[in-house]
């Protein structure tokens, strides 16, 4: 039974399901979430907050950029394109076995190159833009 006041999950923006996951975690991995999380709104300002398979934050331009996991030793943003991404400076350091997903495992008191994380959103942001392109040019030259 819903208390009077109370507000349904329908009614709770994924916006605000990260904020309360952040304060809930209490700790270096919500600080490193919350840290990770303004760098992606800085690299695209224009990101959609997401929450997904019950209760992991995800990022969305035009399809999924990355999500944002948190376990007892990491925060790991796994790019959900990852793959297909160029990655100078490395920051890939997890899931690197896989053909489409590459992870980023961020440990307690690990220094986080904001520049080249930056860089990499934007990066996927330009593959999924590129992606969502060549499908509506399909779908267009296919009649449907």
């Amino acid at each position: 039974m819903k208390k009077s006041g109370s507000r349904s999950d329908e009614e709770i923006s994924p916006s605000q399901r990260i904020d309360g996951k952040i304060k809930e975690l209490s700790d270096w991995r919500g600080e490193t979430l919350a840290r990770v999380r303004k760098l992606i709104q800085k690299a695209d300002p224009e990101v959609v907050e997401e929450w997904k398979w019950r209760g992991v934050p995800v990022w969305e331009h035009d399809g999924i950029i990355c999500t944002g996991e948190t376990y007892k030793a990491v925060v790991k943003l796994t790019f959900a394109k990852g793959a297909s991404l160029d990655d100078p400076s490395g920051l890939f350091n997890s899931s690197l076995d896989g053909n489409t997903r590459r992870a980023i495992d961020i440990s307690k008191g690990e220094e986080i190159d904001e520049k080249a994380l930056m860089a990499l959103i934007r990066s996927a942001v330009a593959l999924n833009a590129s992606t969502r392109a060549r499908k509506k040019q399909k779908q267009a030259s296919s009649g449907g």
